[in-house]
Parts: structure tokens; sequence; C-alpha cells
């Protein structure tokens, strides 16, 4: 983290040297950034992260010698800073960058398609902004194996065994529980990590509302669905949610809760400088499903969901927020918890596990009051 009233020193790593041009133009016009040094590959960049110790990283993606994938890789276990990827929205480029954040990076700028000069100026704003923000993290040395693998090699998961001895609660009259995961800086690796470890018999549907374009949705879901026991996909119109399911809300749409228990999806402005904005889906989801539903606000910067947590309560549902010391940026959860409105505070890895043992709670006495 830079000393206070430093500038924030920015270690540039593109094979381009137009870009690295642009790149470096974006950075310095801020007086509170510095260009730290320049690399032309993975490899110069893995050993300047080392040599010059950046308060943060831009990285490219496709390199020669050693991409943009293994030098954050390597970076994150060897050496770790905050890295941003700045990368193409093509479908591999969008493939790479979620790869990316599962390795460690914190963030993302999406590079444009032509990555012409004036094209690359108009995300100057947003990259200076991220930048900054990753240089206030608290980065921490990340396994070396991906995060399908780990999956893999964690084995049987840790579950909450029910009351009627392992089998899942029969609910009726199709009311089940309905989990919303809300999250933006970080919530890429973290929701991945929190659904890598729900059970493939989960009797909720689940609702992800993830801060991210709308280029990047779908292969989220795609990647999703590769670390998750229950059916992973992008949420639709007018679809009806069903228990066993995960919908990922699309980047270029808001996602509410309709009274007949169906998504519906629009493309309006922002709201509070978000699309999706977490805090509509809360809210409407509370007026339609009271205490059957269950928020939970993981890494992210901003107040997005605050509002909605409110809502949930007073609607007699239950809120689960994720602690300071294993959020990436402690914004969206720290403004959750200031409103009151949450049950629990939850290391990343107990979350899940209080996910499936509230709906299990939730499920029981419906299950009773059916028979």
């Amino acid at each position: 983290m830079p000393a206070l009233n430093k500038k924030v020193r920015v270690l540039i790593v593109e094979d381009s040297a137009f870009m690295r041009k642009v790149l470096h133009d974006i950075i310095v016009a801020d007086p509170t950034m510095e260009v730290a040094g320049q690399a032309r590959d993975g490899r110069e960049g893995v050993s300047l992260a080392e040599s010059l110790q950046p308060d943060v990283i831009t990285m490219d993606v496709n390199m020669p010698r050693l991409d943009g994938l293994q030098a954050t890789e390597l970076i994150m276990t060897q050496n770790p800073r905050p890295i941003v990827i700045v990368s193409s929205e093509s479908r591999e480029g969008t493939a790479s960058t979620l790869r990316a954040l599962e390795l460690g990076a914190v963030d993302f700028v999406p590079k444009p398609v032509n990555g012409i000069d004036l094209d690359m100026r108009t995300v100057g704003e947003e990259l200076r902004r991220k930048l900054k923000m990753a240089a206030k993290v608290r980065v921490v040395r990340t396994a070396t194996l991906s995060r399908l693998a780990n999956v893999q090699a964690r084995g049987p998961i840790p579950r909450v065994v029910p009351s009627n001895g392992g089998a899942p609660p029969a609910v009726g009259a199709g009311r089940f529980p309905v989990i919303v995961i809300a999250a933006s800086t970080g919530g890429p690796a973290t929701v991945m990590d929190v659904v890598s470890r729900l059970p493939k018999d989960l009797h909720a549907a689940v609702v992800v509302v993830l801060h991210m374009p709308a280029s990047f949705t779908h292969q989220y879901s795609v990647q999703l669905a590769e670390v998750s026991a229950l059916r992973v996909k992008d949420a639709e119109h007018n679809e009806i949610v069903q228990p066993g399911t995960i919908y990922v809300c699309p980047g270029s749409h808001h996602l509410r809760f309709a009274g007949s228990g169906r998504i519906a999806l629009d493309n309006s402005d922002r709201i509070g400088g978000y699309r999706p904005c977490a805090d509509v889906a809360l809210e409407t989801a509370a007026q339609y499903l009271g205490p059957m539903l269950v928020s939970v606000i993981l890494t992210g910067m901003g107040n997005d969901g605050a509002k909605g947590v409110k809502a949930v309560k007073e609607a007699g549902g239950y809120v689960i927020a994720q602690d300071e010391a294993t959020s990436v940026i402690f914004g969206m959860p720290a403004e959750a918890i200031k409103t009151g409105a949450v049950d629990e505070v939850l290391a990343l890895d107990h979350v899940p596990a209080a996910i499936e043992r509230r709906a299990l709670q939730i499920a029981k006495p419906i299950t009773v009051m059916t028979r």
C-alpha cells in the first residue's frame, strides 16, 4: 500500500509498445500516480514486480514467453502485488480475464476490441479509479492450483445434516428458499468459491448479482458451472426460478422479482451508479419472498445492497455479510452491516455452510405445514 502523500506506483505489463504508451499517458495524467516501470512480456513483468515492488500492476493477458495468466499466478504465489487485468472483451479475452481473477487479480478493465488510442482513452478514468482502489487492497499469497483443481482436491464438502436424516426437504406448493448473492470488486472469485461449496441437493434457488460488464457475465456463467454441483445458467426474462439452479444476472440488465415469482430483466439506466443493481434485486425479492429470502453480501466497493438488506430484514428475510478480514474490498459488506440488518458476519469459508443451514431452517416449517 502506498505511503501517505506518495504517488501510486504502477508497473505496466503489456507486449504492445503502442498500448504501453497509451497506458503510460493515462496513468501519468493523474498527478497522484506514476509509472514505476514497463514490462514487454509476462516474464519481465514477474521480474520487475519483484525488483520494483510497485503498488499495483496492469496486466495484459496475451503476451509472448509468459502470458498474463502465468505471470499473475507467479506474482500472486511468489511476490503478491495487486493486479488489474487490461484485456479484450472477445470471448477468449473474457475467459482469460476471469481465470486471472481466480488466480488472485483484484479487478479488470475491458480493452476496446480495436485497441486504437482514442478508444483506449475512453476507459482512462475507469482504469485510474481501479488502479488507485487496487493499490489499497491487502493482497495475500494465493494457491498455485486453479480453482477447479482446488475444488477437486478439497474432497467431500462438509455438510449441514438436516433432521430428516439427510434427504432434501420436500417443499410444497412451489415455495422454497431463494438465495440472492451480491458482490462487486473481488466478487467473481469470491462467488465462485462460495458456489463451489454448495451441495448438489441444496433445495433453494440462487441468484447472483455481480457488477460486471455484459460481455463478461455469460462466460462467467460457463466458468461458474465448472465448479458448481448445481445447475448454472444466465437469468432470462420472464422465467420462473427453480430450486437447484443458480441464475446469473446479465451485466446488461437489472434483475427484479415479479409478483408471480418470475424473473423480470430490464435494461434501464444505472441505479446508484450500478447495473445490475443489487438493491433492486433485493428489494423486489423481499416483496415477493419475505421470510423465504436469504441475502448474502460479499466483497465489493460502494454501498450497493445496503438499502436492499434493510428491505430483506423488514420482510422477515435473513442477511449474511462477509467479514472484513476475508473481503478484497470491505465496502458493500461494511455498508450493509451499518444498517443493522445483518444477521451474521462471517469469514468467507463459513458462508456456504451458513447458506445451507438457513435454507434448511426455512424449508423445515414449510415441510411440516404441507404434510
